[in-house]
């Protein structure tokens, strides 16, 4: 019998055994969120500036995965230009992994889906501000492992609203991950240029191929 297992429930151990997910620390794996970011203009700066300035009001009280959304996620992705052509968004999709050889299913919903066509350019979990990005990644890795189009990589990022980290995903005979560094509107500065430059270059890859 099939055994179903709850996306969010998926452990990173539960990957690597499963489906012989290994990480990978070379600095040359991932390079998709150092090289080749395009500038934004004064405006987008600007707008970022208004981004985390609201954020940082609303975390004077919790703020929970609806208000991520809309006050930081949903802002983040238009300036992507991700609510434009070619690109097409979809929401809370059910995704199922398959193991095979173990006879398990692992499966829940996806918050935020970008999607150009068919192709799984970036997911995107929003958790609660007071959930660690640590409980995010397995989940999402997870939903990655299922995308359709396995012969280019994908890219993902997980947020809790004030913090943001990104991921790359390569299925070659071994399903390979790595991980950039932390983001965090609690930096000095405004580290969501940074975060809206790797998406802004995402979407150029993704258009391109």
């Amino acid at each position: 019998m099939t055994q179903a297992i709850a996306a969010r429930k998926v452990k990173l151990h539960d990957l690597k055994t499963k489906f012989g997910l290994q990480r990978v620390e070379d600095d040359q794996f991932f390079r998709e969120w150092l090289d080749e970011l395009p500038e934004l203009t004064a405006v987008e700066r600007q707008a970022l500036d208004r981004v985390k300035r609201n954020y940082l009001y609303l975390l004077e009280y919790p703020v929970m995965e609806s208000i991520v959304k809309m006050a930081v996620l949903s802002p983040l992705l238009d300036l992507a230009g991700f609510y434009e052509p070619p690109f097409r968004v979809d929401g809370e999709n059910e995704v199922k992994v398959a193991a095979i050889d173990e006879g398990e299913v692992i499966q829940g919903s996806i918050d935020v889906l970008v999607i150009q066509g068919q192709l799984w350019v970036s997911v995107i979990e929003a958790k609660n501000s007071e959930f660690s990005l640590t409980k995010a990644i397995p989940q999402t890795l997870a939903y990655m492992l299922a995308r359709p189009n396995q012969e280019k990589p994908a890219f993902g990022v997980v947020l809790n609203g004030s913090e943001f980290l990104f991921i790359k995903l390569v299925q070659a005979n071994v399903p390979q991950y790595a991980l950039s560094d932390v983001f965090s509107l609690l930096n000095r500065g405004n580290d969501l240029y940074e975060v809206l430059r790797v998406l802004k270059r995402w979407g150029r890859i993704v258009a391109n191929n």
